[in-house]
């Protein structure tokens, strides 16, 4: 019984994988916004999502990453999660007439090129993770330009066709976290995301977790 006692005590504890959730956060923020910008719906839902899911959970979800190793996946999180935050803060502020519409277009141009690089920067890392994850940096960072380009121009078929793309992003996020899900809970691959150059060790029977949780 002591013994017991004392293996209780000292067996770490088993943490969970925060990906999913800030791949859930992104990829759902992403797609009620976009829905809007491609001229399906007004924005409605996609402010408080950009505050709370898109911003909050990710930025929980990075916090996480932190206590995994995941130098990328804390960095990306928490980025992300802060810029839903700002975002959604700076609309609903020109909303509410806080911050004039008319000054506005200017310093979101360049904070747009900003994340732009600062996406360009993580894709050229997702190339050592998989392929599902290059995926979804590949449309994201299509998605910036394209939304550079919009607010540069005021071309409103560009914001459209931005819309359109970002719905697809949306989408790859989500089988990147489908996959991290069904993989983990069935034990073996359900959703394939392509690992790229990353050799994985088995540890107590778990290969296909580890191997989704690292391709992550």
């Amino acid at each position: 019984m002591p013994e017991e006692r004392e293996k209780f005590y000292i067996t770490p504890p088993k943490f969970a994988n925060p990906a999913p959730l800030g791949l859930a956060g992104f990829a759902l923020t992403t797609f009620v916004l976009n829905v809007h910008n491609a001229g399906l719906a007004d924005i409605g839902a996609a402010l408080p999502l950009g505050l709370f899911y898109g911003g909050l959970a990710q930025l929980v979800a990075g916090f996480l990453e932190f206590r995994t190793g995941n130098t990328f996946g804390m960095t990306a999180f928490a980025s992300y999660g802060a810029f839903w935050i700002s975002l959604a803060s700076m609309v609903i502020m020109e909303m509410n007439n806080v911050i004039p519409a008319a000054a506005t277009k200017g310093w979101l141009l360049v904070t747009l090129v900003a994340w732009t690089i600062f996406t360009f920067v993580l894709w050229v890392a997702t190339f050592r993770h998989s392929k599902a994850l290059v995926w979804v940096f590949t449309t994201l960072l299509i998605l910036f330009v394209l939304l550079d380009l919009h607010v540069a121009t005021g071309n409103a078929r560009l914001g459209r066709i931005a819309g359109w793309e970002g719905i697809f992003c949306s989408f790859t996020a989500w089988y990147l976290m489908a996959a991290i899900i069904l993989n983990e809970t069935f034990g073996r691959v359900v959703l394939p995301v392509g690992p790229l150059e990353r050799k994985v060790e088995s540890e107590s029977g778990r290969e296909v977790a580890t191997a989704v949780r690292k391709s992550a």
